[in-house]
């Protein structure tokens, strides 16, 4: 088993869905004989000319040689049976997320294929071992699981059962190599590792708008600019649908036995159980309607900026952002001018606090990311409006868009990136995949700028460590317990892809 001459390889697809036919289509491409089947009447056969379609439109579009998309479409075979996928020297399934009808589907599979077939499921998340259990032949059977659309996403993840050889996993990697795809073998987990290590970025923005820190549109904005995120969290929960990323946030959730890290919020819940989806329903975080417009997500300026400031403990950055808005910096504070802060993990009171500044005029800055573009400010409660507004206006002034928000513990970005490689971290410890595979899972599945753990090494681990440990200490929350895997590296400052 798992040695069969690759390019004599027939593969089966059970599930002539939107991932079923994803998966044919770049197996045809390769030059891989496919059978698809469904139970659907008719919907194999469509699933054919849909990507016969697609392939005349590259054509058309001078993108892709006539011969090229002729030599895939001849690939492409329909079985009218289940029993037509016989010959099949790999089967993938591509059906419903249920472990009850998986089961039964491999059950019956088992029976008509050959003892030597490589049986593969794309769930998602639900785990290969449990899909396994009751089969006669366990040995061949591993998760396979592809990203949608799975023509223009290059990551799969390859994932064993507890008794799968290591000839099927390697014959695996090597099919989706074939297919042009980024192979990962990830450990079976709940999530496995980029459903996993996604829950981060969403469910921390989820958190910051439960405490009403900021809007949607605001904290899609920080994260687009600032961290150089091509979606916003509430843009891609939209994308994807509540109906797809809630329950797999709860199931996730769930099975990590309510690890708090992992948790959701009851307004992402709501979204679900009121039936607004995101854009397929045409509101969700947002309003998809006929004439609705986004919310912006930028401060309005007026005529009265700040020309001098006094730098509460003055970082290099700091200084420099006042040179570049041409601020007066006072040598000590005169009771008057506005007081320029650049915490880290702390909310502007607990900064305040710390430092013994007067809370009414303070005007707390992150800077820990690009602040070419945007810039994230924050203000104590019984802050001076006019403070508050006088250095908005002179950060406008700079060219720059001035997103304001609620006190809070890490700003926006600062919490969200700190959860993100904190996650990354914590995969690690656990050995679901290895460092390198982490963050080439997350930059090729989810579309980050950079990986969890890259995250962590370009800002340090020591500024991560940090932030997680104020947010602790300030919230009360273990949701921003560090993962150990963090603490050892940055106490011994090695970098995180040491071994």
């Amino acid at each position: 088993m798992g040695t069969t001459n690759e390019s004599q390889i027939t593969l089966g697809i059970v599930g002539a869905g939107a991932m079923g036919t994803g998966i044919a289509q770049v197996a045809a491409t390769a030059g891989v004989r496919v059978m698809i089947f469904d139970t659907r009447a008719d919907a194999a056969a469509k699933s054919r000319n849909d990507i016969a379609k697609r392939l005349k439109k590259r054509v058309d579009e001078g993108k892709l040689k006539a011969e090229e998309a002729e030599a895939t479409v001849a690939c492409l075979n329909v079985a009218d049976r289940i029993e037509g996928l016989a010959d099949c020297d790999v089967v993938v399934e591509a059906i419903v997320e249920d472990l009850d009808v998986k089961r039964a589907l491999f059950q019956t599979l088992e029976e008509i294929v050959r003892e030597d077939a490589i049986l593969a499921s794309n769930t998602s998340s639900l785990p290969i071992g449990a899909i396994a259990a009751g089969l006669k032949h366990r040995t061949r059977i591993a998760g396979l699981h592809f990203f949608n659309p799975v023509p223009l996403m290059r990551l799969v993840e390859v994932i064993p059962g507890p008794e799968t050889t290591d000839a099927v996993i390697d014959t695996l990697v090597a099919l989706g190599s074939r297919f042009g795809r980024d192979p990962v073998v990830v450990r079976d987990t709940p999530g496995f590792l980029v459903n996993l290590g996604g829950r981060a970025y969403t469910t921390e923005a989820l958190a910051i708008l439960n405490e009403n820190v900021a809007t949607p549109a605001q904290i899609d904005a920080v994260m687009r600019d600032c961290c150089g995120f091509r979606m916003g969290p509430f843009e891609l929960m939209d994308l994807t649908g509540i109906d797809v990323n809630f329950p797999v946030t709860r199931f996730v959730h769930e099975s990590f036995f309510g690890d708090p890290r992992l948790r959701s919020t009851p307004f992402h819940r709501y979204l679900l159980e009121t039936g607004q989806l995101g854009r397929k329903t045409g509101r969700g975080f947002y309003d998809y309607g006929a004439g609705a417009q986004k919310p912006s997500a930028d401060a309005a300026g007026t005529d009265a900026a700040a020309k001098a400031v006094f730098l509460v403990e003055p970082g290099e950055r700091l200084k420099a952002l006042a040179a570049e808005l041409d601020l007066t910096l006072l040598d000590k504070d005169d009771g008057v001018a506005p007081l320029l802060g650049a915490p880290l993990g702390e909310d502007a009171t607990a900064f305040a606090t710390r430092t013994k500044c007067d809370a009414r005029r303070l005007v707390a800055l992150d800077l820990s990311f690009d602040t070419s573009v945007r810039i994230t400010l924050m203000t104590a409660p019984g802050s001076d409006p006019a403070i508050r507004q006088s250095v908005t206006d002179a950060l406008i002034g700079s060219g720059r868009a001035v997103t304001v928000i609620a006190d809070s513990a890490g700003f926006i970005a600062q919490r969200i990136v700190a959860m993100v490689a904190n996650l990354g971290c914590e995969m690690a410890q656990m050995g679901l995949a290895a460092p390198h595979d982490i963050d080439k899972a997350m930059r090729l599945g989810l579309n980050y700028p950079k990986g969890p753990l890259e995250f962590a090494q370009s800002l340090g681990l020591s500024y991560v460590l940090s932030v997680l440990t104020a947010l602790q200490s300030l919230t009360g929350d273990d949701r921003y317990r560090p993962s150990q895997w963090l603490r050892r590296r940055a106490a011994l400052d090695i970098a995180v892809w040491t071994e």
